[in-house]
């Protein structure tokens, strides 16, 4: 335990699939704590990312003085998880942290389940994850038991959001163990402007091809608007379990050529492929496609779910019901008659952006939240 509060500590986050959102949050994290002189480790399953979370955990490696380890991790409750609890925790061992820093379920439970460390604070940061699961099916009562469980054997939670806080304090309970919200944040560099591509459509999307993310929401409603006599175009600019599935979609709804997909690729890229963005998700807690198109100052709609409202604030105009591609496509047809106004929100949504989710001050606050954590112990 440290003993003061400038005394650098031993961080190991721990993470399930280093895809997306959750994986820029640790590596961003990661940079910002081993600036700051502090030690610190990922470890990661093996079985997903590909080439990209290679290339990237390869990339921040050098700086990271536990190292970068990779262990097979299944994703639903699988009979290898003693397995990968037993390496875990030789690993955690070994290594002597301070701070084990579990993000998303699977690793949650990983950091949580063993016996409490003597020196170290157990710390949880959901980022949606089981949260995501209704508390009427099988599977969300299962991980709502597993969450109990593990509750108070959690030092600190970090939440990204009041939304997914006061989720998880309505379905869970409210924790023995200090909260804490931290908003995600974005590096100076992110509010450079991005210059729309020549060849850009009306619409793009840009995030993984999963369920929650409503791609498919989209797709619905660029057809309806289409099929109202609104020629709108959409790139389609990711990838994921769903890309069969959301081909096929556009090929049912004879969209030809007003669809495209651009395959994986990164978010400034991508916001430049469109003039308007659409973030149509079913959930979310605080996903940075968002803060990185408002620092960027991109023109964009997006579902009034989960912690989005908390990213818009006062500019909540551009904000449509969650799952309802009538809205959507509303939304969509009036922010493209009115780019004035689109334009002028985006200026002012930036604004906020540099307020209030900078990666400096999210770094700040969860080393803030680390060493109150050790306070209170």
């Amino acid at each position: 335990m440290p003993l003061t509060q400038d005394q650098p500590l031993r961080i190991l986050h721990a993470v399930r699939a280093p895809v997306g959102g959750i994986i820029r949050h640790i590596l961003d994290l990661a940079n910002g704590q081993a600036e700051r002189g502090h030690a610190v480790g990922i470890v990661a399953d093996s079985l997903t990312g590909g080439e990209r979370a290679e290339a990237a955990l390869a990339e921040i490696a050098p700086r990271l003085t536990l190292g970068v380890h990779r262990i097979a991790m299944r994703r639903p409750p699988h009979p290898t998880d003693l397995i990968v609890w037993t390496r875990f925790s030789a690993l955690a061992r070994r290594l002597r942290p301070d701070v084990l820093h579990g993000h998303g379920a699977k690793a949650g439970v990983f950091v949580r389940s063993g016996p409490a460390p003597r020196h170290a604070i157990r710390v949880y940061t959901p980022h949606g994850g089981s949260l995501h699961f209704p508390t009427d099916t099988v599977e969300g009562r299962v991980y709502a038991w597993l969450e109990r469980a593990l509750m108070n054997r959690t030092e600190l939670f970090l939440f990204e959001s009041a939304f997914a806080r006061d989720t998880y304090q309505n379905r869970i309970g409210k924790p023995a163990g200090l909260v804490h919200c931290v908003f995600n944040g974005v590096t100076a560099g992110e509010f450079d402007p991005v210059t729309t591509a020549t060849d850009a459509t009306d619409v793009v999307y840009v995030g993984e091809f999963r369920h929650i993310k409503g791609a498919d929401l989209l797709i619905d409603a660029v057809a309806r608007l289409r099929a109202a006599h609104h020629p709108v175009t959409l790139t389609l600019g990711g990838d994921g379990e769903e890309t069969a599935a959301l081909k096929a979609q556009v090929e049912r709804l004879k969209l030809g050529n007003a669809v495209r997909f651009a395959g994986h690729v990164k978010a400034r890229y991508g916001f430049a492929q469109g003039r308007l963005l659409v973030v149509p998700s079913r959930g979310d807690s605080m996903p940075y496609v968002v803060i990185e198109a408002g620092a960027a100052g991109v023109p964009m709609i997006a579902a009034k779910v989960g912690g989005i409202p908390e990213i818009f604030g006062e500019y909540a105009s551009g904000l449509f019901a969650g799952s309802d591609v009538a809205a959507m496509a509303s939304a969509i047809e009036n922010a493209l008659r009115d780019p004035a106004t689109t334009q002028q929100r985006a200026r002012d949504l930036r604004e906020r952006i540099h307020a209030h989710f900078s990666q400096n001050a999210m770094v700040e606050g969860v080393l803030a939240g680390y060493r109150e954590a050790f306070a209170k112990r």
